[in-house]
């Protein structure tokens, strides 16, 4: 039993809402969990791989770099507050429809209305602040349907559900991908084609989410200290937790440094005649081979019953596909990088979800804890353009800013070594 797993009397005192799942999930539910994530992560990924860059260069062609920074850093930071707060705000919340399903609503409808308003953006200040707003309701709906899976997943199946929770990334960060290929250089086309699809993808899930419901009864007395307080978690209480975000935030700033300046890399570096197409191609040879180690990853950890030797070893073929794009700056090197990076990062994605899962301190906050991990995903959105736009500009460019970012992913497989509570 690990520091983090509750006596079997302490699990039977628990309310419904916060006990640790036994039943194991169905279809129905996985597939709605799944759509969410799709719908998510195409809102989040066709603006910041094609539309965000093609409206920058609207604005003005010769600064489209530094605009780029500026808009993604901005939104970044705004999810760093909005994870942990949603998160929070759901583990709280006692609605006839559960603590999840009304955060993901209120969270989509937040990210549709701030895609739409992206359309007809007139500076880059309001597009600034709409990209905010769209990180502020998609982080919203993230924390709650991330916090789902411990809700609801036992642990022996974790595995597999995180495999296809993150084949739900993949599906989405692709169906982005396309829409910015089909949308081309008219981004206000893309932004709509992006809020329809979060409408769809949240649908399934508001419908028949069949959350757990918290009964006021069993809601922890609430006070402004305990809850902001509540935010900074222990490394020293919680070592294990505080390895296991660290080790998701070098691996996850690796990844954002590499995929950031993806469509100028091509239109710059590579030279490759038609970017928005070359992002889509890439992004398709990515999400299939992500896809497919995430679901045998994800199987085998629960086969095996061990997380960190998968989670090292597809850290460092992460770093691998970094090396590879710093190296071979061509057409066929990108094509490689990113297949290589498929590879490592669908079997990254699966199992390090299940390990998280099993690092979380109490049952009772596990939206909030969740959405401090998940600030190991957005922190690194805020950090990547800061440190990618001096190595374009001025430190070597993209043969530097590869190999730098090989080099944070591969210091992930390092500290997963100090994870003690999960083998």
């Amino acid at each position: 039993m690990t520091q983090y797993q509750a006596s079997a009397d302490d699990l039977a005192a628990l309310p419904p809402a916060l006990a640790e799942p036994r039943l194991r999930v169905g279809p129905l539910w996985t597939t709605a969990v799944v759509l969410v994530n799709v719908g998510i992560n195409a809102a989040f990924f066709g603006p910041i791989q094609v539309l965000l860059g093609t409206q920058a260069a609207s604005f003005d062609e010769g600064q489209k770099e530094a605009i780029l920074a500026l808009v993604t850093g901005a939104g970044a930071a705004v999810s760093l507050v909005a994870n942990p707060l949603f998160g929070a705000f759901s583990d709280s919340t006692t609605s006839r429809f559960g603590r999840r399903v009304p955060w993901v609503f209120i969270g989509a409808v937040l990210g549709m209305i701030a895609l739409l308003g992206l359309t007809v953006a007139p500076s880059v200040a309001a597009m600034t602040l709409l990209w905010c707003l769209v990180q502020l309701g998609c982080n919203g709906a993230l924390a709650a349907i991330t916090a789902a899976v411990p809700d609801r997943v036992p642990v022996p199946q974790r595995g597999v559900i995180g495999g296809l929770f993150s084949m739900g990334t993949v599906a989405g960060i692709l169906v982005g991908a396309g829409i910015g290929a089909v949308a081309g250089r008219n981004f206000a086309l893309g932004y709509l084609i992006c809020a329809v699809a979060l409408l769809l993808g949240v649908l399934l899930y508001v419908l028949r989410g069949s959350d757990e419901k918290l009964s006021k009864a069993d809601r922890p007395a609430f006070s402004w200290r305990g809850f902001l307080s509540g935010f900074w978690i222990s490394p020293r209480k919680y070592p294990d937790f505080g390895w296991a975000w660290l080790t998701r935030f070098l691996v996850q700033l690796g990844n954002h440094i590499c995929t950031l300046y993806l469509l100028f890399f091509l239109t710059d570096e590579v030279g490759y005649a038609d970017p928005a197409f070359g992002v889509l191609v890439l992004t398709g040879i990515y999400a299939i081979l992500t896809i497919v180690t995430a679901a045998i990853g994800g199987a085998w950890t629960d086969r095996v019953g061990r997380r960190k030797p998968f989670v090292i070893a597809s850290s460092a073929v992460i770093a691998v596909a970094s090396l590879v794009l710093a190296f071979f700056p061509t057409w066929t090197g990108a094509i490689v990088g990113a297949a290589i990076l498929g590879i490592g990062y669908g079997a990254y994605l699966a199992v390090d979800m299940a390990l998280l899962t099993q690092v979380l301190p109490a049952a009772v906050s596990r939206g909030r804890d969740l959405g401090v991990i998940n600030v190991a995903n957005s922190l690194p959105q805020v950090l990547a353009p800061l440190i990618a736009f001096p190595f374009v500009a001025y430190l070597g460019g993209y043969l530097t800013l590869y190999i730098v970012a090989g080099v944070i992913g591969l210091l992930g497989a390092v500290f997963v070594v100090k994870i003690k509570g999960v083998n």
